[in-house]
């Protein structure tokens, strides 16, 4: 096999054969190399009929050739489209690209399953390097795509690898110092963040021409395939595409989805538009809504009651969180997060806080370790409003007509409170809050019942804990009556007395709110 260069300089080109000094100048050029291997619009081949790529896959790879010319760091590029306008087909592309225009280029290629990456991911990959025109440089296996040439078959390759959360590190050693490093995600809403995460660990090495590649069909309102185009958008290059604007699709199969599901439905954004949906198929509170409570200015007036919510954990991977609400502000008193194992010191924390910010009402998680905070709180603030509160127990402010879901649970209730509340409330710009609130899906039981995603299927799915999700919930555990009068806090006095919990049949969850 010709040799081919070892960077994109190219001063010792006239000792290469023909073939590789052409394909070493797309070194910076994926769109010109893809022109270049495969034989578009050529008798005889599959590709007879076609042109090139579409209009949005050229702008994909000029935009990478762009970057490649400037890079300082790793070129992370996320494309989320709908369905069937050539998106595998781009993948394929600049993974022949990444290995064949640079020596010793290593990479991986994983997907949301094992199945996915077996008979979808890694057959598109195939197909596009058979019919390069530098096929022949390489060797095509079940997991692995190697170079041919003596001594390289370790060094130059292409592996697919699928993910598993207990075995991370067989990404956390990529490396390739000083050469190419090519990452691809294919169904990236369906990779767990953890997978990612070790990901950027090993996305380090310094002059190294390093590629991330994540896309997919946008099918997850959660996770950090969802963050590449919210929070982290600054560090991604970002495509959106639309499938009534690419030739590949089926425009009656979409007029028929339009008509059927509507042209703003889910469902349309997911498998159309390449829009992330409003809400997950299980999603409990969609992320439209939570960005909506972040931007809401907060207001809140003196004479609403400020609550307090504790959820409690002992440590670890846990937190024990500490959130507070007036009315429809959960933004202005800042939320207190805490790692201890000593509660008699949470217990304490939890007081100080109560006396210093006038609360008028505790409501804790008194599950498991929490049973001994509400005891310790009790006696620290005797006379003032503690309750106990036990995720598990019954849910008792349901009746028809009142506008809330049934629920299974006092946690279920107290997420629905939470979840009609942020229609109209205002919440800080926390990140760990806002995946927390979004990840949590749902379904129902034999009575029709709304029961939330437990935190052990959560971690499973790579989530965390929603410690401070449920610290906010928990300000919604039971309503609490507006203080009488313009009541004001003075230096150094007392508590406002207060009213006994009310649980009502007609609860409203914005009285008292």
């Amino acid at each position: 096999m010709a040799n081919v260069p070892d960077s994109p300089s190219f001063s010792q080109a006239t000792a290469l054969d023909p073939l590789a000094v052409e394909i070493g100048t797309y070194a910076h050029d994926p769109l010109g190399f893809v022109l270049f291997a495969f034989p578009w619009g050529e008798a005889g081949t599959v590709l007879a009929k076609d042109a090139g790529p579409e209009l949005w896959q050229r702008e994909v790879l000029q935009e990478i050739g762009r970057s490649l010319d400037s890079a300082s760091a790793a070129i992370r590029v996320a494309v989320a489209s709908g369905h069937g306008v050539g998106k595998s087909a781009l993948v394929a592309w600049i993974i022949v690209w990444a290995l064949a225009t640079f020596r010793d280029t290593r990479g991986v290629v994983t997907a949301n399953t094992a199945t996915q990456l077996k008979t979808k991911t890694w057959p598109e990959l195939t197909k596009w390097l058979r019919l390069a025109v530098c096929a022949d440089w390489f060797e095509i296996a079940a997991t692995s795509i190697a170079s041919v040439e003596p001594a390289h078959e370790r060094t130059w390759r292409i592996d697919a690898v699928p993910w598993s959360l207990r075995s991370t590190e067989a990404f956390a050693g990529l490396h390739n110092q000083g050469r190419r490093l090519f990452v691809a995600f294919d169904e990236a809403s369906a990779i767990p963040d953890p997978v990612w995460e070790t990901i950027e660990g090993a996305l380090t090495d310094r002059g190294t021409e390093i590629l991330w590649l994540a896309t997919g069909n946008p099918t997850r309102n959660t996770g950090r395939f969802r963050e590449c185009f919210g929070r982290f958008r600054h560090r991604w290059q970002r495509h959106q595409v639309d499938g009534r604007r690419v030739s590949l699709t089926d425009k009656n199969e979409i007029a028929r989805w339009a008509a059927d599901y509507g042209d703003d439905s889910d469902f349309f954004r997911v498998r159309v538009k390449g829009e992330f949906p409003r809400g997950g198929a299980m999603q409990f509170i969609d992320g439209e809504t939570v960005e909506e409570a972040v931007r809401r200015p907060a207001e809140s007036h003196l004479r609403q009651p400020l609550v307090m919510g504790v959820d409690c954990a002992r440590g670890g991977d846990d937190q024990s969180t500490i959130w507070f609400r007036r009315g429809h502000d959960a933004r202005s008193v800042p939320a207190i997060k805490l790692r201890v194992g000593d509660l008699m010191v949470l217990s304490g924390k939890v007081a100080e806080l109560a006396l210093r910010y006038r609360a008028a009402a505790v409501f804790i998680d008194e599950g498991g370790i929490g049973a001994g905070v509400v005891d310790r709180v009790r006696q620290m603030l005797a006379g003032h409003l503690v309750v106990g509160v036990n995720f598990g127990g019954r849910a008792d402010r349901y009746t028809l007509g009142d506008g809330m879901p049934l629920t299974a649970n006092k946690a279920a209730e107290m997420w629905a409170s939470m979840r009609a509340w942020l229609k109209t409330g205002a919440i800080p710009d926390d990140p760990e809050l806002l995946a927390e609130l979004t990840g949590r899906e749902y379904g129902f039981n034999l009575h029709n019942a709304i029961r939330l995603e437990k935190k052990e299927d959560m971690k499973k799915r790579g989530l965390a804990s929603p410690d401070n999700a449920d610290g906010l919930a928990l300000t919604f555990a039971y309503p609490v009556a507006d203080l009488p009068g313009e009541t004001k806090f003075e230096s150094g006095g007392a508590l406002p007395a207060l009213r006994a919990v009310s649980v009502e049949s007609d609860y409203d969850p914005l009285v008292g709110a």
